[in-house]
């Protein structure tokens, strides 16, 4: 079932006529459900409830505030592939579980990574994990990688 749906020849998302909503914000405007994002995300962790598993959504996807925060307060994770958008999830969810994935993660993204409580960082390269080691030792943290 979609929740963009017509009824008497009016566009609408969930109950909210989309008409009203370009009038009302302008456009171009995004309009996502949130039922529709809570309903996939819920089903992702049925689907793997019998594992000790999280659920971690890639911001690159969409790194809109609103939909991070209504993920976040679902209980999902997050994967980054920078500083950036690592910096835009902790300003909503402090304590979100982080996998810092990406090619190339340069020694000042992985020491904020590593200050800032990833959960892990996603190891691409033997350089890399050569990287990741000197700015851990440098700054006494042990680095969680995968």
């Amino acid at each position: 079932m979609t929740p963009f749906t017509y009824k008497n020849a009016q566009l609408f998302c969930e109950q909210s006529k989309l008409i009203d909503l370009a009038n009302e914000y302008t456009t171009p405007l995004y309009v996502y459900s949130k039922n529709t994002i809570l309903d996939r995300y819920n089903a992702y962790q049925k689907a793997f409830s019998i594992f000790d598993t999280s659920i971690c959504y890639a911001i690159k996807a969409n790194s809109n505030l609103a939909i991070l925060n209504l993920l976040a307060e679902a209980g999902a994770g997050f994967d980054v592939v920078s500083q950036g958008e690592m910096q835009r999830v902790l300003t909503i969810a402090k304590n979100a579980k982080i996998v810092f994935s990406g090619v190339a993660k340069t020694e000042a993204e992985i020491e904020f990574a590593l200050t800032n409580g990833v959960y892990c960082l996603n190891v691409e390269s033997f350089p890399e994990l050569k990287r990741i080691a000197l700015v851990a030792e440098r700054i006494n943290h042990i680095a969680p990688i995968s």
